[in-house]
């Protein structure tokens, strides 16, 4: 499917501004890096990956699972989805405000790094989860339902600038990575598991899925 195969370019491209993004909050934390980088930051990821991005998936995508699939919009994987867009943005509203101060105390170092880190950690994660669950798992349930593909916009002008300044940033501060941080597939490594969501087969399987599974029937 195109538009997914588009939603998985976009998290590389993603993945390599989140650790841009880490590098340039630890260079501001030694006194280098230049606070104005900040809007570019601030730019990408409201630009282009929540207006664009984000956007493309909640009115494409999951309107389309919840559409043509039948699938649950006010539980599960696609209302965590949605949730987590929203978090991330207030976190990010609140990262950038910080990043592009000319000075920071001893508190607000400490403040912007860990900041910097829920940002970049939560981001990552939830890339994880729409790679390994929402989008193979959305696929194959559309494709059943006789949908080959789903109508989604293209860039505006200014989501293409952005898309550019997060590539620009990249040469400028080369990503670098949290090796601490517990990345995988499936729900069992998703943040909401057994919290808010309970996962992709109580949360969309069938009752034929569920009888094809234990082998109790048949299912195509």
């Amino acid at each position: 499917m195109r538009l997914i195969d588009e939603l998985k370019a976009e998290h590389q491209l993603i993945e390599q501004v989140v650790g841009s993004l880490r590098t340039f909050a630890t260079r501001r934390a030694m006194g280098t890096g230049h606070p104005a980088d900040a809007a570019d930051y601030l730019c990408f990821f409201e630009v282009f990956a929540g207006d664009y991005h984000h956007q493309r998936e909640e009115q494409a995508l999951l309107a389309g699972l919840v559409r043509e699939a039948g699938l649950p919009a006010s539980r599960g994987p696609i209302a965590e989805v949605v949730r987590q867009h929203q978090a991330m943005a207030v976190t990010r509203s609140a990262l950038t405000l910080l990043l592009g101060a000319t000075v920071w105390s001893a508190v607000e170092r400490d403040h912007v790094l860990e900041l910097t880190r829920q940002f970049c950690d939560a981001l990552l994660k939830h890339i994880d989860l729409e790679n390994s669950v929402l989008f193979p798992e959305g696929q194959s349930r559309l494709m059943r339902s006789g949908v080959a593909e789903l109508d989604a916009r293209s860039p505006s002008v200014a989501e293409l600038r952005a898309r550019a300044l997060g590539e620009a940033l990249c040469r400028r501060y080369p990503p670098t990575e949290n090796h601490q941080l517990m990345r995988g597939d499936g729900c069992v490594l998703c943040t909401a598991y057994n919290e808010t969501c309970d996962g992709l087969e109580r949360e969309w399987w069938s009752d034929a899925e569920w009888d094809h599974f234990t082998g109790a029937g048949d299912f195509e």
